[in-house]
């Protein structure tokens, strides 16, 4: 089986020794995203919602550049340094998929890379 690196300039660079993501076979796999604005390199800070859709616009770009969508997401995993913010997070992760959403699993975290109060990471069919 092939292991292919996808990396794309439209979502933030890898701040670390990873790939954005890595195609093997028919999945795809993303590596957590932050809420990071990828023209600015500037890190949303301030309202959930708006987080949580920056990081959707990131896996996005990242999935387009490997040939797949959002709507091809499989599973995902959701770290949230605040489980207050789950309801928030969940409206705003609801508008990104209609009538079968992805397998899920919503955890909280002590702390997260940055310092950020949420990362997304995500299993898509290529």
């Amino acid at each position: 089986m092939d292991r292919i690196r996808i990396a794309t300039e439209a979502a933030p660079a890898a701040i670390g020794p990873y790939s954005q993501a890595i195609r093997a076979g028919n999945l795809i796999f993303v590596s957590g995203q932050l809420p990071i604005n990828p023209a600015t390199n500037e890190m949303l800070t301030d309202d959930i919602g708006a987080m949580t859709r920056q990081i959707f616009a990131n896996i996005a770009a990242i999935l387009h550049e490997a040939g797949s969508s959002l709507d091809r997401i499989v599973k995902t995993t959701v770290f949230l340094a605040d489980l207050n913010d789950f309801a928030a997070m969940n409206a705003a992760y609801a508008e990104h998929f209609s009538d079968a959403p992805p397998a899920r699993s919503t955890v909280q975290v002590a702390r997260l890379p940055r310092d950020a109060r949420i990362e997304i990471e995500v299993i898509a069919l290529a």
